[in-house]
């Protein structure tokens, strides 16, 4: 299913469990939640075609990669030095970072935080913000009261207990809730429950997996949740409220190297912003902006529902900056 050259690569004090293939300009490949390295599948081997070296590594805290006891250790800061530790630990001078969902935040801030090795930064889903209040994040204004995700991820030990439960339940969920193939509002709809519900009491339940997914895939995806469990990844929220206390020096700084961005039209993730276009809020805060892509028809799960797109405009990106 997934047959792939995975190594254990010591970065920033920890191993991540890694895919590195190719001979090249080195790309490193982030995922978000709840996803793996297996969320780039249809993109690795074009990747390497095209003539790149990619690293691909399960993040800290998923599968079998290092997964820190302290919450305090998954903020930002130290997610960013795990992908830039990777590069130093191939013997590569620079890399080029490309990532989704938090993957996305971790490839933004990895750009930010390390100029002089990471040459250029794509995201998926996830536009480049720096709130002022991160908290907001957390605590939206105007849902007190009223389920939020990011709210329910804040305790230690209660979300994890829940999802793990019935983890074909909760990935089966998560992967409809979000993509396009879920009317229009599905993941959104949480809000107009009451706080002390739980994600899966407000996520509708799918008779069928996406079209864009085989009973295979999602298998290797259950295997892989059922090894490492939900806790590692659920702690990358547990430091939102921090993202900027740990990263004081990147207030009000750009994004200086070539970027390029890509999302769904129909990612909830674009109605974030309260009304504002989160695609066009973004744009000042990066210095070289390459292009903005916006796949139309598509879900949060971008690089799977539309495999071809997305990667042909990955690689039109790594051509203008090999």
């Amino acid at each position: 299913m997934f047959e792939r050259k995975f190594q254990r690569i010591a970065t920033n004090g920890i191993k991540l469990n890694t895919v590195v293939e190719g001979e090249g300009p080195l790309v490193i490949l982030l995922h978000g939640f709840p996803q793996c390295a297996f969320l780039w599948r249809h993109q690795i081997d074009p990747i390497i075609q095209a003539g790149f070296r990619v690293a691909v590594p399960d993040q800290r805290g998923y599968g079998s990669s290092d997964a820190p006891i302290d919450v305090a250790t998954y903020n930002i800061r130290e997610l960013a030095n795990d992908a830039a530790g990777i590069a130093t630990a191939l013997d590569e001078e620079s890399f080029i970072v490309i990532g989704h969902d938090w993957g996305a935040v971790v490839a933004w801030h990895t750009a930010l935080l390390h100029e002089q090795t990471c040459k250029a930064v794509m995201a998926l889903s996830v536009p480049y913000s720096r709130n002022p209040n991160p908290d907001n994040w957390i605590n939206p204004p105007g849902l007190k009261g009223q389920f939020w995700y990011m709210r329910y991820f804040q305790d230690a030990g209660v979300a994890e207990t829940h999802l793990e439960a019935d983890i074909k339940l909760t990935l089966r969920a998560a992967f409809y809730a979000l993509s396009a193939e879920a009317p229009d509002g599905t993941w959104m709809a949480q809000v107009r429950h009451p706080d002390e519900m739980h994600l899966l009491d407000v996520l509708p339940t799918p008779s069928a997996l996406p079209s864009w997914l085989s009973s295979g895939e999602f298998e290797y995806y259950v295997q892989f949740f059922e090894y490492c469990g939900f806790s590692g990844p659920i702690n990358w929220y547990r430091n939102i409220a921090q993202m900027n206390t740990v990263t004081p020096e990147l207030n009000n700084k750009q994004v200086a190297q070539p970027s390029a961005f890509l999302a769904g039209s129909r990612d909830p993730v674009l109605q974030y912003g309260a009304g504002t276009d989160m695609v066009e809020t973004m744009k000042p805060h990066l210095a070289d902006l390459r292009f903005a892509t916006v796949v139309e028809g598509a879900g949060h799960w971008v690089q799977n529902e539309r495999p071809d797109e997305v990667t042909h405009e990955i690689l039109r990106f790594l051509e203008l900056v090999r």
